[in-house]
């Protein structure tokens, strides 16, 4: 005979489908639990937040996320098999993350959010670790830091909004995360070596065929100078 097998409910007694392979919607309960990092509720659930991918309990001491971001998983198998990470300041798993997953979260993070306002001291909060670890472990696994990340991320899609459309060096900055004219000019000069104006110059006599200048001998941006 087969035996009948319950169906897993709700950690507080309703019966709520979880999006498939993703986490659920959290109740009033427990979003209480998580912005007053209640450690009555550790063991009853985790909470997820969609944008880093990240799992915590719920006495994790790291700021509180937008609630439209946060979900949660009835334990830490449901979150990893989903490809959630846990987070390295509560270890929810008992275990450290390890370093190249944490450094892997905000170069994900960074890779989608670089047009916005970013700082050292955001991407600690938002991956739950120290600005002084963060900056130490990103630039020990990935060769630069999280800043010199972010400038390169902005100066690449900057290049690219300056050889294919026709924006002035204003809107090229602003789309880029760098809503300073001047101090956008500036950084782009000295990551290439060409002011905005110039390198669109340059990229359109390459295309006519000029020897004037090609952007594969343009200087490597691995910089590591403050954003």
């Amino acid at each position: 005979m087969k035996r009948n097998m319950k169906k897993p409910v709700h950690p507080f007694g309703r019966d709520e489908q979880q999006e498939e392979g993703g986490p659920g919607e959290l109740t009033d309960e427990m979003w209480q639990a998580v912005i007053s990092n209640d450690a009555a509720y550790d063991g009853r659930f985790l909470y997820a937040v969609r944008t880093t991918r990240i799992f915590c309990r719920p006495s994790c001491k790291s700021r509180p996320p937008n609630k439209a971001n946060v979900g949660y998983f009835p334990t830490a198998g449901h979150a990893l098999a989903a490809r959630y990470r846990p987070c390295k300041r509560c270890k929810p798993t008992g275990l450290r993350l390890p370093d190249e997953e944490w450094v892997a979260l905000v170069t994900e993070y960074i890779d989608s959010h670089y047009p916005e306002a970013l700082s050292l001291g955001l991407l600690a909060e938002i991956s739950h670790g120290s600005p002084y670890h963060l900056h130490r472990t990103f630039k020990r696994v990935t060769g630069i830091t999280p800043v010199a990340y972010i400038q390169q991320k902005r100066i690449e899609h900057a290049k690219e909004q300056l050889a294919a459309t026709t924006k002035s060096v204003a809107e090229v900055g602003k789309s880029a995360g760098m809503p300073n004219t001047s101090y956008f000019i500036t950084l782009f000069k000295k990551k290439t070596g060409f002011t905005p104006a110039d390198y669109r110059v340059a990229i359109q006599k390459d295309k006519e065929g000029s020897e004037y200048a090609k952007p594969c001998e343009f200087p490597d941006l691995l910089d590591s100078a403050d954003a």
